[in-house]
């Protein structure tokens, strides 16, 4: 059965950092990317990365702060959070899909097949 495990969340001061990680059993998938959820907000896309090429994509709030990348031995997947604001406060989701997306669709929550648990992350003013 496949699962996506994500760990790395917590509480920080605005302007630290934090690493989410994301490991996934059983296999690997063509696409990982990373939302995120804030109380009585929809679910955004934050970043995204092809699992053979490496390509990257990030929402635009993000880029330049957030660097999503890949360990194949480990197969986990990692958001690296810099620069954070309150504005960042969420719950972090990993997510995977099996076949690489058409287009832009990776920004999209149902174009993955996959998610993880979440993971909360906090960031104080």
């Amino acid at each position: 059965q496949v699962q996506l495990v994500e760990s790395g969340g917590g509480l920080v001061q605005a302007g630290g950092s934090l690493r989410l990680s994301c490991t996934a059993s059983g296999r690997t998938f063509a696409m990982y990317g990373w939302f995120r959820q804030a109380p009585g907000k929809e679910r955004e896309f934050v970043a995204a990365i092809t699992w053979s090429s490496g390509d990257r994509y990030y929402a635009e709030s993000v880029e330049g702060r957030f660097t999503i990348s890949r360990d194949s031995a480990k197969k986990t997947v990692y958001l690296q959070m810099n620069s954070l604001s309150p504005e960042d406060t969420a719950v972090y989701y990993c997510a995977a899909v099996r076949y690489r997306p058409s287009g832009s669709t990776w920004t999209v929550p149902p174009t993955y097949e996959y998610w993880g648990q979440g993971t909360q992350v906090t960031v104080s003013a």
